[in-house]
């Protein structure tokens, strides 16, 4: 499915043309300039000759009210973007401006989640004062960057299936400021070389949080060059669990000041000063304890059985093996 037809349908399901949006016999008066001028010709009162246009009709102000008041049944759902609530309103006072593709004009964040998309295809590009598309939890696998807007701030890619990011750093939006591609299946050390500033120069926000990075040290250097990086998330994927992970990051990114949702402080940045110095110290290992608690159900094998003197009743010996699987 493409994200052209999922847009369609989104501008649909906002019923940007329909009551109370829209132009219709709820607010006709207010756009027919030509039945104004006709009615002005005939010589009546003007007072009355609003008095009769406006009659049935509804006004501005009450129309705004059905959209926002959350019994409406014309209110939008309490999960839908402010881009979504504003286009509404602006159907209700400019509807020249959302009506067919001008729509397209006036978008500036476009928010498609879980719809199904597979492929962000080149329609997106009449969107070309888009600066931030939210594409979470679809089913996107590659994502072509001459696709996209070149005004682009905002990309979010939480919950796909990307796995490659050649095709999106081919011509990648020059201003784009936020990338997310958490939870995808990006992986060490393929895609480390996609992660620099020759294709993000002005990124800011960084989340790679759980895909398949292992390489610590090759993802970091890639990572030095952007001198805009200040919020990076790398926590899900297997290099999270190097000993040496979070203080290897806060001292080899001077300029990062949240790691993982986690402030970055002075005395963070003191306690690990000198690290990145050390690359020795960043093993690729991790040692996980395991602590069992109880165990119910079988018999105890410490428990000593009481034999009388001379009795010929074998001895029975219990042993446990227990396996864990990671």
């Amino acid at each position: 499915r493409s994200l052209s037809a999922a847009v369609w349908e989104h501008l649909r399901h906002l019923g940007l043309q329909d009551f109370p949006c829209g132009l219709g016999s709820w607010n006709k008066s207010r756009f027919d300039a030509r039945t104004r001028r006709g009615r002005t010709r005939l010589g009546t009162d003007p007072a009355r000759q609003e008095e009769d246009l406006l009659l049935g009709e509804e006004n501005p102000e009450e129309l705004l009210g059905l959209l926002s008041d959350q019994h409406s049944p014309w209110a939008l759902p309490p999960d839908c973007s402010p881009q979504d609530q504003h286009l509404r309103e602006m159907a209700v006072l400019t509807p020249e401006l959302v009506r067919g593709s001008k729509v397209f004009q006036v978008l500036r964040s476009l928010r498609i989640v879980g719809k199904g998309v597979e492929e962000v295809d080149d329609g997106l590009l009449q969107l070309q004062h888009l600066e931030e598309l939210i594409l979470s939890a679809n089913q996107i696998s590659r994502i072509t960057s001459a696709n996209l807007p070149r005004t682009l701030k905002v990309l979010e890619l939480c919950c796909n299936a990307v796995a490659d990011l050649q095709d999106l750093c081919a011509q990648p939006p020059p201003e784009l400021q936020h990338l997310g591609l958490g939870y995808n299946r990006l992986c060490s050390p393929l895609q480390d070389k996609y992660l620099t500033a020759d294709f993000w120069p002005n990124l800011v926000s960084l989340d790679l949080s759980f895909n398949n990075f292992t390489d610590l040290l090759g993802l970091v250097s890639q990572l030095s060059s952007l001198q805009k990086l200040r919020v990076l998330v790398l926590q899900g994927n297997p290099l999270a669990l190097i000993p040496t992970y979070r203080g290897f990051l806060v001292d080899s990114l001077p300029k990062l000041s949240i790691l993982d949702d986690i402030h970055v402080g002075p005395d963070e940045r003191h306690q690990f000063h000198g690290l990145a110095r050390q690359p020795e110290l960043v093993r690729s290992e991790a040692r996980v304890v395991v602590s069992v608690g109880e165990i119910k159900g079988v018999p105890d094998p410490r428990a000593q059985q009481q034999l009388e003197v001379g009795s010929e009743v074998p001895v029975i010996t219990y042993s446990y093996c227990v396996t864990y699987e990671f």
